[in-house]
């Protein structure tokens, strides 16, 4: 027992004296740590700031819409606007102030319906003079032919002289000259009326109202506070689509070839169409060619200067207007991953696939049986660099 506590006592801590050197072997450890550090630093700093110098794949966006299954006859797309075949800005062809507009916009009129009326005192006025001069014509004439009558009795009878009879003959002729000069005036004073009656040309509805009562009209609107037209009036029944074709593509086009016609203001209905003349110039300056597409069949929905698309079809197809719009995306848009189809679509800068069904094909477009709703953007065209979680930028143009 002494023995062991002898060994006890004689235990001693070595410490190493103030100021003496570390081991060299302690300090290259701690520079390799340093070091290490350093490095995952580096690494830390290049994995968070490597986005940041990437700008990524630049791609462009397509939406998926409703189309049309003719597109797949489609052999050229091309704009346009609707406009009436027989379309008349209505004028007065006398000068007054208007005293009585008829109608409004949007009411129908027929062939000959009175649409407005001007100021018309003096010309009823002279009128009336006119009628009151021709029956005072009227009224020498019957005294005249009666005397022509009675001198040629006693001419007969030799009771007077050639002389009489040839004064009676020549006041007859007069009274007959102003009778025809009475009526001609009389005319001249219901033309007169009349031009104060603004008539409609043709049956149609009223587009626009160009002048209101109390307004001074004039035919030709010389003044600056006069107006010429009263009221625009179209034929409803003789709507069709004025389109501009490039030059390049008009080839492409012939007469009497099927087309679809599709307003913007009604996507989802389709009209049946077709070509009804090529208008024979073109348009130096937007290097186009006027094509008029006439409708086979349209409703009330369809009015003057709507914005439409015209899709002209290959020669024998047929449009179906009942026929369901079916969801499309741009044929390209569609990969191929892991054996299914796929698109992409743009979520906070990156890719993110989506999984779609696939149906047939409508010209460049491929339709979308589910996966993607309508409205809804994707990447317009996938090659092998686009993937999950590629970061791409949008397009600007």
């Amino acid at each position: 027992m002494a023995t062991k506590d002898a060994d006890l006592a004689g235990l001693r801590i070595q410490r190493a004296p103030q100021g003496a050197k570390t081991p060299r072997r302690s300090r290259s450890s701690g520079k390799i740590i340093g070091w290490l550090l350093a490095l995952a630093l580096i690494v830390a700093a290049a994995f968070f700031f490597k986005d940041f110098f990437n700008p990524g794949i630049e791609v462009q966006l397509a939406t998926a819409s409703l189309t049309s299954p003719s597109q797949a006859n489609a052999v050229l797309t091309a704009s346009g606007y609707v406009v009436a075949r027989r379309k008349a800005a209505v004028a007065s062809k006398g000068t007054g102030r208007l005293v009585f507009l008829g109608v409004e916009e949007g009411d129908k009129v027929t062939k000959g319906q009175v649409i407005a009326r001007l100021e018309d005192a003096d010309v009823v006025a002279a009128r009336e003079h006119a009628r009151q001069n021709l029956r005072l014509a009227e009224a020498d004439l019957y005294e005249a032919k009666t005397n022509l009558e009675r001198m040629h009795v006693l001419l007969q009878k030799q009771m007077i002289a050639q002389a009489e009879y040839d004064v009676a003959e020549a006041r007859y002729k007069r009274v007959i000259a102003t009778i025809e000069a009475a009526k001609f005036a009389l005319r001249e004073a219901e033309v007169a009326v009349d031009n104060t009656r603004i008539i409609a040309p043709f049956n149609g509805t009223v587009l626009k109202k160009n002048a209101d009562v109390g307004e001074i009209v004039a035919p030709l609107a010389g003044a600056a506070s006069s107006k010429a037209a009263v009221v625009t009036i179209a034929d409803m029944a003789s709507l069709e689509v004025d389109a501009d074709v490039s030059e390049a593509n008009i080839t492409r086009v012939i007469a009497d070839q099927p087309c679809e016609i599709t307003l913007d203001a009604y996507p989802q209905r389709r009209y049946p169409g077709y070509v009804a003349n090529i208008v024979p110039t073109a348009d130096r300056a937007k290097a186009t060619v006027l094509v008029k597409i006439k409708f086979k069949d349209y409703d009330q929905r369809v009015l003057p200067e709507m914005s439409a698309k015209i899709t002209f079809l290959a020669p024998g197809s047929a449009v179906n207007a009942d026929s369901a719009p079916v969801l499309t995306i741009p044929a390209a848009a569609v990969a191929e991953r892991d054996g299914g189809q796929v698109v992409f679509q743009v979520k906070d800068g990156r890719a993110e696939e989506t999984a779609v069904t696939v149906g047939r094909e409508l010209g460049g477009s491929v339709e979308i049986k589910s996966g993607l709703k309508e409205g809804d953007k994707v990447i317009a065209k996938v090659d092998e660099r686009i993937k999950a979680g590629t970061k791409v930028t949008q397009k600007t143009n």
